[in-house]
This record gives C-alpha cells, structure tokens and sequence, in this order.
C-alpha cells in the first residue's frame, strides 16, 4: 500500500496534474481538450497524464480515434484514509487561546 500511496502523493505534488483533476471533475475529456489550456507540449501534457494514470487517478481509453481521458475519484480513498489519520488533533481555537493566555499571564488584550 506504501508505494500506490507514494505514487499517488507524488502525482498531486504537481499543480499542472492538480489542475487537471480538477478538470476532469466535469467530465470526461480528449487529451487534446485536457492539454487545451495548458501553455506546453501535447507530449508534455501527456506525460503528465501518464502520471496520473500509473497512479490510478484517471483512466485513458482509446474511442475511435481520440483518447478519452477519466477521473477515478475512487484512488485517492486510500490517501484520504491516511490524511484523515491526522484529524485527531483539533485545530486551535485561537480566540478561546488568548482568552487563556490572558486569564494566565494577566495580560491585556491588544
């Protein structure tokens, strides 16, 4: 599991393969649509997608003529499960904090 996770993380580190994920929440899209906006190569773009697809978080298949291009939400439950494993701590109210620091250090509020 270690290492789908390792290639998942590594996937998303990347804001050009973010963004392409965000893109494909839509819906489906050709690879020529995906690289579309995107101001590099279509072989760029495409190495990108090779990426995310050896991750697991899209899919690719072939219609016709066109490569066809597929979010898989369901690869980043394993990473989702691992990230939520840190929610046990809360965040810090920081508000209630300076209210306490007041109460302990008799300090004045700025």
């Amino acid at each position: 599991m270690d290492d789908k996770l390792d290639l998942v993380f590594a996937a998303l580190a990347d804001p050009t393969r973010r963004a392409i994920l965000v893109m494909l929440l839509e819906d489906d899209m050709a690879v020529t649509d995906v690289a579309d906006p995107f101001d590099m190569s279509l072989a760029a773009v495409s190495k990108h997608l090779g990426i995310l697809t050896r991750a697991g978080l899209i899919s690719q298949e072939k219609r016709g003529r066109v490569k066809w291009c597929k979010l898989e939400p369901d690869a980043m439950r394993d990473a989702s499960i691992w990230m939520q494993s840190f929610g046990q701590f809360e965040a810090v109210n920081l508000d209630a904090f300076e209210r306490f620091l007041e109460a302990e250090l008799g300090a004045d509020p700025a």
